[in-house]
């Protein structure tokens, strides 16, 4: 659990693909316990130790996860992201080249709660979600293409369903038409960033978090470095 930021109010680590941020039905052991655990025996706290979750990636997605050490932090932070005030930046590997190496994409959600599964529309509709998002090809190899991905707004599996509506699924996720899966069961999305003003101190942060240890992302990280 690579710990990419960390002081007194705030702790951001890089989240490996196929952890849960926070417990579910499944039983998993989440990452906000592995923090606590982490917090617990770093600085040798007795009894229970805080750590709240102010926002999720899927299980399938790695990349900078931010948690709050205090309450305080925890309000404050929920509403800076609630409010939009958290720049949120991701990586995506796809297959298929882009329409367009740059380019803002805006669709109406509608969450399937039966199978866990959202549906993209370009028009509105009843009970959809606007959904907006800023793309821009940054690297290519002979088979796939990198994205940048900067969101404006906080949809269930936004990234993955919008892309997948303009024929660009992630690579491995199945679940939005993905030709194949990866071999650990990751898709090939990564919250590459993370950006705000502290909380409490007022400063700038920005966080990075390296990519996956495998052989594409790793020649993706390089190019992709280069050209931003």
């Amino acid at each position: 659990m690579p710990v990419l930021y960390e002081d007194n109010h705030l702790i951001v680590v890089n989240k490996c693909a196929g952890e849960l941020v926070q417990g579910d039905k499944s039983g998993d052991k989440p990452l906000c316990d592995r923090v606590k655990e982490y917090l617990k025996e770093k600085y040798n706290k007795p009894g229970n130790v805080f750590c709240g979750v102010t926002h999720r990636l899927d299980r399938p997605t790695s990349g900078a996860v931010l948690f709050a050490k205090t309450s305080k932090a925890l309000s404050r932070m929920n509403t800076l992201f609630r409010d939009g005030k958290v720049a949120k930046t991701y990586w995506a590997i796809v297959q298929e080249c882009p329409p367009k190496e740059e380019d803002w994409l805006t669709h109406y959600l509608i969450k399937n709660e039966k199978t866990n599964k959202s549906t993209a529309f370009d028009k509105e509709k009843a009970r959809a979600k606007k959904a907006v998002l800023h793309y821009r090809l940054i690297a290519a190899s002979r088979n796939y293409y990198l994205l940048e991905i900067d969101l404006e707004t906080g949809r269930h599996h936004q990234i993955r369903v919008q892309l997948a509506k303009i024929g660009c699924p992630v690579k491995g996720d199945l679940k939005y038409g993905a030709k194949r899966s990866n071999p650990d069961g990751s898709i090939s999305l990564h919250a590459r960033s993370l950006s705000f003003t502290h909380p409490v101190s007022k400063e700038t942060v920005s966080v990075t978090a390296p990519v996956p240890e495998d052989t594409l992302w790793k020649s993706f990280e390089e190019a992709g470095s280069i050209q931003m």
